[in-house]
């Protein structure tokens, strides 16, 4: 009798607890170390993102890899380390320069089919080196760099890249 409750011991440890076990250190990985989920507070990003989404992004480890365009996580000290997610605008050395809401970047106008609600800001940022420069799609209402008292973030601070809206449903997809 001793020996078929072992057995039955053993079974529910190789079938249920171990596949369990597995699964949970397995999602606990990939969340450490792969991607992570968050949730939009704003409509800074509109319309590639509206408030509320939940975005699935993965964890940046090659900094130096960014390209101009990219949605990027950052932590924002200025704003109590709140996590942001803008539009990477600015690389290190490039000379950035709005004039009435149209993007110049080393002289160059940059075309910005993402942008609606335009501003007619106009500034002019000098990206520093292992710093970058974000703004919002959203221009009209994003508090983005135009607006920070320190408009640069390191490169440090990227956490991840924005990846794969998982809700609402209806706009699920690959961010662009």
């Amino acid at each position: 009798m001793a020996e078929k409750s072992n057995d039955k011991f053993r079974y529910v440890i190789r079938e249920w607890v171990v596949p369990i076990l597995t699964a949970l250190i397995l999602a606990w990985l990939i969340n450490t170390f792969l991607v992570f989920r968050i949730e939009v507070p704003t409509g800074s990003m509109i319309p590639t993102i509206n408030k509320n989404d939940k975005i699935f992004v993965l964890k940046s480890y090659d900094k130096d890899n960014f390209e101009r365009g990219d949605i990027l996580v950052f932590n924002s000290e200025e704003l109590d380390n709140m996590l942001l997610i803008k539009r990477l605008i600015g690389l290190p050395g490039d000379h950035v320069e709005l004039l009435n809401g149209e993007l110049y970047i080393n002289g160059e106008i940059v075309e910005e089919p993402y942008v609606v609600n335009n501003s007619d800001f106009s500034a002019t940022f000098d990206v520093p080196e292992d710093h970058l420069l974000f703004m919002g799609d959203n221009r009209e209402t994003s508090n983005d760099a135009r607006y920070w008292a320190q408009p640069y973030i390191s490169k440090d601070e990227v956490i991840g890249k924005g990846g794969f809206r998982i809700f609402p449903l209806n706009n699920i997809g690959f961010l662009k």
